[in-house]
């Protein structure tokens, strides 16, 4: 696969404040790569950097193997704060001078506008929108000049649940276009939701980078019960657990990778022990994202 972005040792400082420290990340072509983490993480710092609006005080990088420049700008769609609009002119009208400033083809804008689901109010003003319809237009100014990477920073800020369902489906369609999206978001449950990739910033700090899947399938607990008294001896025993944890006369089994709940629900049969319960626990995006975030505090 292309690599759309590569970053090597990128730090910015602000005086005695490092808000990126020596940031080292991969993003290859066709992923959602959501850079996650709490306020004060670096994200928009690191994102201002790659758009050239923030200067680096040290490192590199570089947009499809070239070094950062106005031909490759253009490549690149980005929504980093809530894009200034004209209250009083229409989503068309707003978008006619965003083609002119951007050198965008004015014929794109009724096609942006249907791939945001604007269309219908296309020559409503702009102050009668939802702030969802406000991000939606904003999505559809980055699209105009149909970049081959789109840059968005807390895309789902401040919505209701159906502006952000709303958006992460827009996300989902843009990206089955072929489209590489790098988003950033304190949000867990969004990088879960839209993201393939991800990684995680604290201070300035990268702590984790890799697939959305990977995290997703996990290694699994397994929470299981039986009246047969001598099940935790044979559990202890077990070569596929690494860790057993008795929580209210149920054991909770942590298992080593690839090894799933058939399969010990299948040694313990071997082993005369009928279980009466048996529940799949895979550790959710938030519980690691946390744990990385309490094990950089005490490191």
């Amino acid at each position: 696969m292309d690599t759309v972005l590569k970053i090597d040792n990128l730090t910015k400082q602000y005086g005695r404040i490092t808000a990126v420290k020596n940031l080292s990340l991969e993003v290859k072509r066709g992923n959602v790569f959501g850079i996650l983490g709490p306020n004060g993480s670096g994200k928009t710092t690191t994102l201002g950097i790659l758009l050239d609006v923030i200067n680096k005080t040290s490192g590199s990088f570089s947009w499809f193997g070239q070094p950062p420049g106005k031909g490759v700008r253009k490549k690149i769609g980005a929504i980093l704060e809530t894009p200034i609009f004209y209250p009083y002119l229409s989503a068309t009208k707003n978008l006619e001078i965003v083609a002119e400033i951007k050198g965008a083809p004015k014929e794109n804008i009724d096609q942006v506008l249907k791939k945001v689901e604007l269309y219908e109010r296309r020559f409503d003003k702009f102050r009668t929108y939802s702030l969802g319809m406000k991000q939606r237009l904003s999505i559809a100014s980055a699209l105009l000049c149909d970049p081959e990477v789109m840059i968005l920073d807390e895309p789902t800020n401040g919505l209701d649940p159906q502006g952000i369902a709303e958006i992460r489906e827009l996300i989902k369609q843009i990206a089955k276009e072929g489209k590489t999206i790098i988003l950033a978001s304190h949000l867990l449950d969004e990088v879960q939701k839209v993201c393939t990739h991800f990684c995680v910033l604290k201070r300035g700090t990268l702590l984790y980078s890799g697939s959305v899947d990977e995290v997703n399938k996990g290694v699994e607990s397994v929470e299981v019960m039986s009246d047969t008294p001598e099940i935790r001896e044979v559990l202890e025993v077990y070569n596929k657990a690494t860790k057993i944890v008795e929580e209210s006369g149920k054991f909770v089994v942590t298992l080593v990778e690839d090894t799933h709940a058939s399969d010990l629900n299948a040694y313990l049969f071997s082993k005369g022990i009928t279980v009466s319960h048996l529940l799949t626990q895979r550790k959710s995006l938030e519980k690691q994202f946390l744990e990385l975030l309490a094990e950089s505090d005490n490191a």
